[in-house]
């Protein structure tokens, strides 16, 4: 287990600065220039016959601006890519085109078959580049993971998570869902992943604590989970250096894709087969070039990046920030009581709490006690006087928990009671993929 003493999360500064190192080399002029042309084709193909339906929603995502994620721009060029794909299949060529009667149709066949090749293995390339960086993300964080069972009960829990979301998709393909649709909840499943990792390293007080003794995770991972996608945060030094570029083109395979859509229903009108399928040639080239340099150059940046840096090097941090202690003094035969409503089964109570002593040694009784829906109650945890504790336990209803605080024997003393105190809905996902790449 490597240790995290002096770490802190990367910051937003720190990237930048990391990031000067890795300037990224312009996008070749012929992207924007052939992805207008390419555009400019589909529209005059469209002039010819009015848009279908499927072509109307096309043409209106290719007028949209691109995704502002880095991740979700990449999931973007994958959907992309393999409708581009499917329409390059044989089967779904334009009649005149399949039966191959004339010789510029043997010709545009072939042409067709190395553009498919081609766009099979920038694909290849993207989903290489996603699971490695997956991997590389979820094995860099177990580094900072106690080597025992608790490391390896993380991992058996990411894959049962990415098995179980993997047959969500098979399940959706088997019902016949489309591209679209399995790119969709593709985006959703990743989404989520990103949701509660920043709720697990966004929750206050005890809940933190509470990782830590069940799962081992360090303090500084936690915050790292929950700064690093913020809109304003690290990730946001990443989108404004190497977005555009993938903004451009994100847009340009997209319109490759409108454009063949349009060619293969017109393809048997007009005389000008042979300038559409050089453009098409040339757009899906300069693409697959482009975008593979790109993805090359984003692999290089991403295997060198740290998520955790030293506190000198990051800035100190703020003395004492996110406390998350109350205190709070319980008059002498008074009681202070905390009430937490919890709506799923599977969450988690905790404390921690103690009593600021004075010159003499104190305790403080300490019980929980549930109520449900119908009023009817329950002791939880036995009433017992303490000067500290900290615990917690799984909930296994739904309900009302009240935590008491009892120093109603007393007849003199009051007592200063420090504590904190959370409700923590279940946690289901493991720690894993965080970064958008």
């Amino acid at each position: 287990m490597a240790s995290t003493d002096g770490l802190v999360p990367i910051t937003r500064a720190y990237l930048a600065s990391y990031y000067d190192k890795y300037p990224f080399s312009p996008l070749s002029h012929d992207v924007s220039r052939i992805s207008s042309q390419i555009r400019s084709s589909a529209n005059d193909l469209l002039n010819h016959l009015p848009p279908t339906q499927d072509e109307s929603l096309l043409v209106h995502e290719a007028d949209r601006e691109p995704p502002h994620k880095i991740d979700e721009n990449m999931w973007k060029n994958r959907e992309h890519m393999e409708e581009t794909l499917f329409l390059l299949e044989t089967s779904n060529w334009p009649a005149v085109l399949q039966q191959q009667s004339t010789p510029d149709d043997v010709e545009f066949a072939a042409v067709f078959s190395q553009l498919k090749d081609k766009i099979q293995n920038t694909l290849k390339v993207l989903e290489f580049f996603q699971h490695k960086n997956s991997d590389r993300v979820f094995n860099t964080v177990m580094t900072y993971m106690p080597q025992d069972f608790r490391g390896t009960l993380i991992r058996q829990q990411r894959e049962r998570s990415e098995r179980n979301k993997q047959a969500e998709v098979d399940a959706l393909v088997s019902s016949g869902a489309s591209i679209r649709d399995r790119y969709a909840l593709l985006w959703k499943q990743q989404m989520e992943r990103r949701r509660q990792l920043a709720q697990l390293g966004s929750a206050t007080g005890v809940y933190k604590t509470l990782v830590k003794y069940l799962v081992g995770v360090p303090q500084v991972l936690l915050d790292f989970l929950r700064q690093i996608n913020d809109d304003d945060g690290p990730m946001e030094e990443q989108r404004q250096r190497y977005g555009p570029p993938l903004y451009s083109l994100t847009t340009m395979i997209i319109s490759i894709r409108l454009f063949l859509l349009v060619l293969w229903g017109r393809f048997d009108a007009g005389n000008s087969k042979r300038q559409q399928v050089a453009v098409l040639e040339k757009a899906i080239d300069v693409y697959a070039s482009e975008f593979e340099r790109f993805i090359k150059f984003m692999g290089e940046v991403f295997a060198n990046s740290p998520f955790l840096v030293s506190a000198e090097v990051a800035g100190a941090l703020e003395a004492g920030k996110g406390d998350d202690y109350k205190e709070i003094s319980v008059p002498a035969g008074k009681t202070h009581e905390v009430s937490l409503t919890v709506d799923s089964v599977n969450s988690y109570i905790a404390w921690d709490f103690s009593l600021v002593q004075g010159k003499m040694n104190m305790d403080i009784g300490f019980s929980v006690e549930f109520t449900n829906s119908s009023g009817e109650k329950s002791l939880i945890l036995p009433y017992r006087r303490y000067e500290s504790d900290q615990g917690n336990f799984c909930t296994c209803m739904v309900g009302n928990y009240k935590l008491s605080w009892d120093n109603s024997y007393s007849t003199f003393f009051k007592k200063m009671l420090r504590y904190k105190v959370d409700c923590i809905p279940p946690v289901v996902e493991p720690v894993q993929s965080v970064t958008e790449e």
